[in-house]
């Protein structure tokens, strides 16, 4: 527990009187420079300055003064400070750190903040500012992201992903530059003046760092004198007519791959998860068809909506209410773009990326209260309403149909509505929320029960009718002692050697765990497979799709233990996807990934003890999947503006020298929001969008 606490503070307290050590050095140290800098001066004053004294006894005294005191074991005058005095400063740090620590452990807990461990109030205050829609720097420059008129000086734009990976674009010269510069412009007046043709690119591991690249802005002073900033560049610079010309030599790059005349992949936008209300109305209906025709200007091929099941039905059984949805598909058609929907039969809120508060129908929050057990049970007994648990799909507990008899008439009245859209080929895909969140998977990293990245999760089978589906297997192999969860499988939070389930050597891998998870991950298929086959009726000629999550943390160990406790049964001496593709193929359902931007670096900034492998679970679920010959769609899990989480997206949608030529169905940006239509960010976007389409990409000449 002391460990715990320590981790969540973030520091102990030997850092601390390290810390305030230094902290109490660097004050000693300005008083000692501030000293030196005060003796340099009285020197300066009194022998070199045209004000010296005539009398070379007082001269030599001064250097003789000085001497003495540069030549201090210190390296100057150092003013002592009583020890009293520091052990106060010490103390009132440490309080200011306690309270820091308690304002970070309630954001992590209760508002979903995903803050560094290190974090201080000024990472807080930064969380709150992006969380407004402010665009916070990392030197502290504040702006509101929408105003295109109050950038901060320096070139720098912003494309700050979230609070926790700190990703910012910056600009950067292009790699050839020649253009007129009438005298001198500020830094200011350069990043605001108009630019015809500017092509500003993120920085990326395939340019050289930002350190090494020349300095554009200040290029001339006034009066044809040189400025610093001209030190740098490293160009020739002409004059014509009392104007500058600027002469940059190409700025060397490490090579980027060529995707022109690649396959082509279509790309859509999801919209915001409130675009429409809990009344079924559209949100800002004219600021959102201008958002869609500058996307349409950039070639998008189309947008992503959820169909939430909370605000169709959701007062009375098989009473649907799609008008929002009727006035949104109508301006998707007048602007020919496609649509990809998603029949999202979850609850919305208290995950990470939810913005808004969308419960299941009311109605099935009423059966709910007075029969809990619809719902995925924890081993302590806590209900979790995201989505209504697996084991009712065939119990008449919904007012006398079944939880997959309640699906596929929602489905059908969905196809009848908008019939005429399907026939006309403006849905090009619909994809059947299968669990929380949209995904197949058991909701095991639940944050309204205080699970935290990394922890393994728990098992959900606690429910009265999962627990009695576990009977009746454990008893038909003759087992019936089997009937129960494991009871050392730790708990949300848990690491994997920390239990007897999940460490090395395990019960997992016994004769009981092979059995419990076997049973465990065939509910999983099963209610994809009964689910599926419905949509599969109900959306004919239409591309069905299945949502799979990327659960990366743990995949180094043996056990895969957070896989586990979501159903994924993918050990290191199993394949857990084989039989999941398998199920996909059945119903000829394309498989839409969402992990397919992730990067090793990024899991090891602060979570190296996680021994994640986001890339190794990425090749192995597509080659699951392409193995069986289903198609494969994929989403980004997380915001991604830069270009390198771009290429990544781009390396995995169009493998390399692949002899089968495999590539993605489609690409889902996630999501349509004022960060992704900062013109900078917007460029990039605009950019992987040629790529993705296999286009040739223009070489942009700049004028300033």
């Amino acid at each position: 527990m002391a460990t715990d606490i320590q981790k969540l503070i973030g520091t102990s307290e030997e850092d601390d009187d390290e810390e305030m050590d230094m902290d109490v050095k660097e004050e000693d140290d300005e008083d000692e420079e501030n000293g030196g800098k005060n003796i340099a001066a009285q020197i300066m004053a009194g022998g070199g300055g045209g004000m010296a004294s005539n009398n070379s006894d007082n001269q030599f005294q001064h250097q003789q003064q000085f001497q003495e005191q540069v030549t201090t074991p210190a390296g100057g005058a150092r003013r002592s400070r009583p020890l009293e005095e520091k052990e106060r400063t010490k103390l009132r740090e440490r309080h200011r750190r306690a309270i820091t620590a308690r304002i970070l452990a309630g954001l992590r807990r209760h508002g979903n903040y995903n803050l560094r461990v290190r974090a201080d109030i000024n990472d807080v205050i930064a969380a709150l500012a992006r969380e407004a829609g402010w665009v916070v720097l990392p030197d502290g420059t504040t702006f509101p992201s929408r105003s295109q008129g109050s950038r901060p000086a320096g070139g720098t734009s912003a494309a700050v992903t979230s609070s926790s990976s700190h990703l910012v674009s910056q600009q950067t010269p292009p790699a050839s530059l020649r253009g007129v510069s009438p005298g001198y412009q500020t830094s200011v007046e350069y990043n605001t003046c108009s630019m015809k043709g500017v092509f500003m690119p993120n920085p990326s591991p395939y340019d050289l760092s930002a350190s090494t690249q020349p300095q554009i802005p200040a290029v001339v002073g006034e009066g044809g004198e040189q400025t610093e900033s001209n030190l740098h560049i490293g160009g020739s610079i002409d004059i014509i007519n009392d104007k500058q010309i600027v002469d940059i030599p190409p700025i060397p790059k490490l090579p980027e791959r060529d995707f022109a005349g690649t396959p082509f992949i279509p790309v859509y936008v999801m919209l915001p998860l409130g675009v429409i209300n809990m009344k079924c109305e559209l949100v800002d209906p004219d600021d959102l068809l201008k958002q869609l025709k500058v996307l349409k200007s950039a070639n998008v091929d189309g947008i992503m909506v959820d169909c939430w099941w909370g605000i169709v039905e959701a007062h009375t059984p098989q009473e649907y209410n799609w008008s929002g949805y009727s006035r949104l598909f109508q301006m998707v058609r007048e602007l020919k773009l496609k649509l990809q929907v998603v029949m999202s039969f979850h609850e919305c809120g208290g995950n990470v990326g939810d913005d808004v508060c969308i419960p299941l129908p009311h109605w099935v929050a009423e059966i709910g209260r007075s029969n809990p057990d619809i719902f995925f049970t924890d081993r302590e007994g806590r209900r979790n309403p995201e989505c209504l648990s697996w084991g009712i799909d065939k119990e008449r507990v919904l007012r006398g149909r079944t939880a997959v008899e309640v699906y596929f008439d929602y489905m059908r009245s969905f196809r009848a509505e908008f019939d005429e859209c399907f026939a006309d080929g403006i849905i090009s895909m619909v994809e059947v929320g299968l669990g929380p969140c949209g995904e197949l998977r058991y909701p095991s990293c639940p944050v309204k029960h205080g699970w935290r990245y990394p922890g393994i999760g728990e098992f959900q089978c606690y429910d009265q009718y999962l627990l009695k589906s576990l009977k009746k297997t454990a008893e038909t192999r003759g087992h019936p002692f089997w009937a129960r969860g494991p009871d050392n499988a730790g708990f949300y939070n848990s690491q994997p050697h920390e239990t007897g389930f999940f460490c090395d050597g395990g019960d997992y891998d016994g004769y009981y765990g092979r059995f419990f998870l076997n049973w465990y991950t065939r509910i999983l298929v099963d209610h994809g497979d009964r689910v599926l086959s419905l949509a599969k009726l109900a959306f004919e000629g239409t591309q069905i799709a299945v949502k799979l999550s990327g659960i990366h943390w743990w995949y180094k160990t043996a056990s895969h233990a957070a896989e586990l406790t979501a159903g994924f049964y993918n050990p290191c001496n199993r394949d857990g996807y084989a039989a999941i593709a398998e199920m996909l193929k059945k119903h000829k359902a394309a498989l839409n990934f969402s992990c397919s931007e992730s990067r090793m670096g990024d899991q090891q900034v602060d979570f190296a003890e996680a021994l994640a492998d986001p890339e190794g679970l990425v090749w192995q679920v597509l080659n699951a999947a392409w193995e069986v010959g289903i198609p494969i769609a994929s989403e980004n899990a997380l915001p991604c503006h830069d270009r390198v989480t771009y290429n990544k997206i781009l390396d995995n949608a169009k493998p390399l020298n692949d002899p089968d030529g495999k590539h993605f169905l489609s690409f889902t940006h996630l999501r349509l929001s004022p960060l992704l239509m900062e013109r900078q960010t917007f460029m990039e976007f605009e950019r992987f969008i040629k790529r993705m389409h296999g286009k040739v990409l223009e070489q942009h000449a700049i004028i300033f």
